[in-house]
């Protein structure tokens, strides 16, 4: 009708926005890719978050201790605290989370960590906090970790479906790489203006929002799970599943060994490396921030690329790891350092996304998180030692023949896996896309897998 006002062009009538039509001569423009959904929304954002605040804690933790008279032996008893509750209780993690509605797991681990961080930070703001109770508090929090880490498996996978999983997966992955990295330089940052209390109490909000965040993800499309025989025979089917796919055991054997290697080198030797022959910290820092800006890049080049062998390709991109190693060794100066480690980052991450695309499409639903639980295992299980033996081994055979002893396991290790016969065959399924607004089981939200580290 003539003189009737209409929405400017890129903004539908109120209308149009009620009833999902739109005018001839509208042009809509979405904020969001139209796989996002609801629970995509939520867990990504209560993922950076969350990642925002620990990475910034972790700096801050270590930096509590040192203030409260501690040495570096008492930061590495500190975050040993974390670490061994994280081992122990993964697998009963994962049990727990394919027995209960695991979006009610991810919300209670993340309300033990809220408590554990803001306890930890009113004790660093009220005065010294002693040793023990630093230990403890940060014990609480690899427990919370430890059950939050399977349930979070494959949620955001769960909350696509079709073939838009790994694409979806990749976007994730970039928000995560991006807290991680804005997340240390900021509470670096805060740490040196305003003290490590504040910044642990920072991270305890964030814990907290990520909880709200997660409370109000849609499961009314998951199914009811049947009761379970017991703890152990979880466990027992858990490793079943395990056991009877050799590229998934073998992968998981592969970085048993690998993270151990890659964490002692950069861990141990790197900074050794850096204060002898790059000019100390400050080009060390530098070559860890390309890392992580490259795993920001592999994730967005994951939401472009979508290959069909997914754990072939994954396996390749393993073979970069050796390099970082191999630049300590010679050494390079300090920006070829800082360029092989920005291509290490997009590589590792290209490997991140084929592999949990991989486990989403082959693992059953129900028993997604007892299956990721042994694969953290797997995958963290040898670090401590790892670190630990890393300076005997130096005195033993000297650093040099260390590092290029990490180079040769990871690319050894790499050419084993890919003799397995499933890792170069497995091959991407492609499914139809449900209709816009039809929910499924895996579009619903809490029902199956996600990696990593992601909080």
């Amino acid at each position: 009708m003539p003189g009737t006002p209409r929405a400017p062009a890129g903004r539908p009538e109120p209308e149009a926005v009620r009833h999902g039509t739109f005018p001839a001569g509208v042009v809509v423009v979405k904020a969001v890719p139209p796989w996002a959904g609801r629970n995509y929304l939520l867990l990504t954002g209560a993922t950076v978050i969350a990642n925002l605040g620990s990475s910034g804690a972790l700096i801050a933790t270590a930096f509590a201790v040192l203030a409260a008279g501690g040495s570096g032996t008492e930061v590495g008893l500190v975050a040993a605290a974390r670490t061994v509750p994280l081992l122990c209780f993964l697998l009963v993690g994962g049990a727990v989370a394919d027995r209960f509605p695991r979006h009610r797991v991810m919300v209670a681990a993340n309300a033990l960590s809220c408590f554990s961080q803001g306890l930890f930070a009113l004790l660093v703001l009220a005065g010294e906090p002693r040793l023990w109770q630093m230990a403890l508090l940060a014990a609480l929090g690899g427990t919370g970790q430890a059950f939050f880490a399977p349930a979070s498996e494959g949620m955001v996978l769960a909350s696509v479906s079709g073939d838009q999983a790994g694409r979806a997966f990749a976007v994730f992955r970039m928000g995560m790489n991006g807290a991680n990295i804005g997340g240390a330089a900021l509470g670096g940052a805060l740490v040196a203006a305003v003290g490590p209390g504040w910044v642990l109490a920072v991270d305890s909000a964030a814990f907290a929002l990520a909880a709200a965040l997660r409370a109000f993800l849609d499961v009314s499309g998951v199914p009811e799970r049947g009761p379970g025989g017991g703890m152990l025979h979880d466990l027992r089917d858990g490793w079943r599943e395990v056991a009877s796919r050799p590229w998934l055991w073998a992968v998981v054997v592969q970085f048993s060994i690998v993270n151990a290697v890659v964490s002692a080198a950069e861990a141990v030797y790197g900074p050794l490396v850096a204060e002898q022959h790059l000019g100390g910290p400050g080009p060390w820092g530098l070559a860890l921030a390309a890392f992580g800006v490259g795993t920001v890049g592999g994730a967005l080049l994951m939401a472009r690329v979508r290959p069909r062998r997914m754990l072939l390709t994954g396996a390749l991109c393993v073979f970069p790891l050796a390099l970082p190693s191999a630049a300590l060794a010679v050494p390079l100066p300090a920006a070829g350092l800082t360029t092989v480690m920005f291509a290490t980052g997009i590589a590792i991450e290209v490997f991140a996304v084929t592999w949990m695309t991989a486990l989403h499409q082959e693992i059953p639903e129900e028993k997604f998180s007892r299956v990721s639980s042994y694969d953290w295992l797997g995958s963290l299980a040898l670090v401590p030692p790892a670190t630990a033996l890393a300076g005997p081994v130096q005195d033993a055979i000297g650093r040099r023949a260390a590092l290029w002893g990490c180079s040769a396991l990871i690319v050894l290790l790499t050419a084993a896996v890919l003799c397995v016969p499933d890792i170069r065959r497995l091959t991407r399924r492609t499914t139809p896309e449900p209709a816009a607004g039809v929910p499924t089981a895996r579009a619903a939200g809490a029902t199956e897998p996600d990696t990593a580290a992601a909080e």
